[in-house]
């Protein structure tokens, strides 16, 4: 298959890329500054979409600023929404052009689309609590699903904490490996997290069979309770877990972005068990062992 990935320099993306060109595709990556992107000499580069010849037969779109990285004034909500939406909308608007449409496209989102709701056990099928990331998501995945009318499936990939060698792991990790870590907040809050071999591998699925449609939950099967995720990750590094971080204090580094993290989803993923997938990883401790002792 030829697959176009826009996001195909981040985190995510470049293990996509990988995966792909092991498996003998033909990989076309979007990116702002190709000069600088540092893929596989095989990728094709391209900075703008109109640049791109010949059919594509898949899309990936995973573009987007980091959502946690700044806390959200106005200035910075305005760049989430954008980052997303006007990407998205160019790509759906690039493909409706197109003499040979793609057969399939797979479009980020996140489980903030469900907002917070406690220890309620969140399917595809729940419906959301709305807050400023559940309209981001929901905005997002509209602007995707235009691409159905064109008669490409379309695939909403609703992505929870992914692990591995850099994200949001990379973040975590300093306070833990120098004994500091600990649980946030009250520690109740569900984590629901996926490894991030499990996510790309849950993409090439979806991309590969023709039946999948609709949003998807890209988590574990268990997720788990931020105090039990802390302890489990101290014990892989062999440090202690004692110390706790306020919610005051998560929420003066962070303002409104901090309910991320002090708040959490339960997501479970429901279709995509459905659909046949079988998780590499299913269980915290081995999925971190993988990531931090390989």
């Amino acid at each position: 298959m030829r697959v176009l990935i826009t996001g195909g320099t981040g985190f995510i993306g470049r293990r996509l890329v990988a995966a792909l060109l092991a498996r003998g595709d033909d990989v076309v990556v979007l990116s702002r500054r190709p000069e600088s992107a540092e893929l596989d000499a095989r990728v094709g580069l391209y900075s703008e979409l109109d640049q791109i010849r010949g059919p594509v037969d898949a899309v990936v779109n995973l573009a987007g600023a980091p959502i946690a990285d700044k806390r959200w004034s106005d200035k910075r909500k305005a760049l989430l929404r954008e980052s997303r939406l006007k990407t998205t909308e160019q790509l759906v608007s690039w493909m409706a052009g197109l003499e040979a449409r793609p057969e399939v496209l797979v479009s980020g989102s996140a489980i903030g689309f469900y907002g917070s709701q406690g220890d309620l056990e969140l399917g595809e099928e729940a419906a959301p609590k709305v807050d400023f990331a559940h309209q981001l998501c929901a905005d997002w995945e509209a602007q995707a699903l235009k691409a159905k009318e064109q008669g490409v499936r379309v695939c909403l990939i609703r992505t929870g904490v992914v692990l591995g060698k850099g994200g949001a792991l990379n973040k975590m990790l300093p306070p833990f490996r120098f004994g500091l870590g600990g649980p946030i907040g009250s520690g109740r809050q569900w984590m629901s997290w996926i490894h991030i071999d499990d996510e790309v591998a849950a993409i090439l699925h979806l991309i590969d069979h023709e039946t999948l449609e609709g949003p998807f939950n890209l988590t574990a099967p268990r997720p788990e309770t931020n105090e039990s995720f802390s302890k489990t990750l101290a014990s892989v590094l062999g440090r202690p877990c004692i110390f706790r971080v306020p919610t005051p204090v998560m929420q003066l580094m962070m303002g409104e972005a901090a309910d991320l993290v002090v708040k959490g989803q339960r997501v479970v993923p429901t279709k995509l068990m459905q659909s046949g997938y079988s998780f590499r990883y299913t269980d915290l401790e081995p999925a971190l062992t993988q990531v931090l002792k390989a």
